[in-house]
């Protein structure tokens, strides 16, 4: 693990998704699965500009090649083309976005950090035909789809300063 991504301070998983070491009770990487929460959180609150954010922030820490960065670069394009469809109603734009977060996720777990990975793959699939599936669509996160806390907004918030 990179001390640089360390963080005791994040709770643990509700399962045991890839990325949490059971073994040692603690995340591979923990301020990953802190950013992936509150972005998660962001974007089913349809903040996508502030749930891009998160992902992007975190995405510095990892290598090219990485399967953290192919995440991360691909969970901020999800946001990105998210933004696109609800706040530019440029469909054209979110396709593309959402076709480059296809290869970025392609090789990565389907629990990665309790995020379901499938379900985002599935889903940007579809909108590619029918940008429609996006409306009332959220992530799933330890399989609860939850919307932002206060604590996520102070989250991005802190990222711009």
């Amino acid at each position: 693990m990179d001390d640089h991504t360390r963080d005791p301070s994040v709770a643990p998983p509700l399962g045991d998704p890839s990325g949490w070491r059971a073994e040692r009770r603690e995340w591979e990487h923990a301020t990953l699965r802190r950013a992936t929460e509150h972005g998660v959180r962001l974007f089913n609150a349809a903040e996508y500009h502030e749930s891009h954010d998160c992902f992007e922030d975190e995405w510095y820490n990892y290598g090219r090649g990485s399967v953290e960065s192919a995440f991360l670069h691909g969970m901020v394009q999800v946001a990105a083309g998210a933004y696109k469809h609800f706040d530019f109603e440029d469909d054209g734009g979110m396709r593309s976005l959402f076709e480059t977060a296809l290869n970025y996720l392609r090789g990565t777990p389907s629990d990665f950090y309790g995020v379901d990975v499938d379900d985002i793959r599935e889903t940007l699939r579809a909108a590619l035909d029918d940008p429609t599936v996006l409306h009332g669509w959220q992530i799933a996160l330890d399989g609860e789809r939850t919307a932002a806390y206060p604590a996520d907004y102070e989250y991005a918030e802190d990222l711009e300063h």
